[in-house]
């Protein structure tokens, strides 16, 4: 079931003193890429990751492009935004989040959503807003977690890096994680694209399980985003004959182990209303760092 946010987000946002220049960035531009994104490495670790894997601030996939505001001096890069199928501000304010939704808004193409920081994200959902550009679902509440030291439960051995046998199962699992968070199937927005995907977690050690004898999965998590800083867990899903049996932290503690050989910190964003899955990363020793928010298409 769809839940909307009780938060509006359409506030007036007041008039900007004058138009910030925005511009696609180029090769050039990695460097000044690379500084905004060490601001904050846990908030930025989505456009991270996917900047590493091209080591440019030219995107390697394909239709995505990065936006960026400069300073006066034209060198300092003040903002930047991924603009894929999903749209990404990086240490964007208000302001600088209404420049890039104008520019969103006058090269309009259809999104599966918008996430990041909750000010900037917000922000620049009014812009599209105005522009007659609606949303299926706003979450504007997501409380930004993390963990950098052990685990204050005992992690369930049990779970395990998932393995390339296992993918039937893990596909299944995954899609009914999807279907039960945003309200459809994933194989609306294209079977074949997230079967690759899905393969490519687990190719690369990013696919954590535990399944029944039968091959059926109990729990799963992923690494949707991974650095040499941090990483930020996503796709937590526990197959509903297992709920309310107390099993979530020991399951989540296994998680930040398996994700503390890849970077240091780990961190997560959850929705407000979800105090149960809050509760259970308390218990595990997660802190709140910031708001997130998310919008869906």
């Amino acid at each position: 079931m769809t839940r909307l946010s009780k938060v509006a987000p359409w506030l007036a946002f007041p008039k900007a003193p004058q138009q910030l220049p925005v511009r696609v960035l180029v090769h050039a531009d990695t460097d000044a890429l690379r500084g905004l994104i060490a601001r904050d490495r846990v908030a930025n670790v989505f456009v991270d990751s996917l900047i590493a894997q091209s080591n440019s601030a030219v995107p390697a996939f394909p239709g995505a492009i990065m936006l960026g505001i400069f300073k006066d001096d034209g060198v300092t890069l003040a903002a930047a935004c991924w603009v894929g199928s999903n749209v990404v501000p990086v240490e964007a304010t208000a302001e600088h989040a209404t420049h890039f939704g104008q520019w969103i808004v006058d090269h309009w193409q259809p999104r599966a959503s918008i996430f990041g920081p909750a000010e900037a994200t917000l922000a620049l959902m009014n812009v599209l807003h105005k522009a007659g550009i609606s949303a299926q679902e706003i979450r504007a509440n997501q409380p930004l977690l993390t963990i950098s030291g052990p685990p204050l439960v005992e992690p369930n051995p049990a779970l395990i890096v998932s393995k390339s046998s296992q993918f039937s199962e893990i596909l299944a699992a995954a899609a009914a994680m999807f279907e039960e968070e945003v309200g459809y199937s994933p194989f609306l927005g294209g079977e074949e694209s997230y079967r690759r995907r899905v393969a490519w977690l687990i190719n690369h050690g990013y696919s954590f399980s535990h399944d029944e004898p039968s091959g059926e999965i109990i729990f799963k998590a992923d690494l949707g985003a991974v650095t040499k800083y941090a990483t930020q867990i996503q796709g937590v899903w526990m197959n509903p004959e297992y709920r309310g049996a107390g099993l979530s932290p020991g399951y989540m503690a296994s998680v930040v182990v398996l994700a503390q050989a890849h970077a240091p910190i780990t961190s997560l964003y959850v929705n407000d209303y979800n105090t149960r899955a809050r509760a259970s990363y308390e218990r595990v020793g997660f802190e709140q760092v910031g708001t997130f928010a998310t919008v869906l298409f």
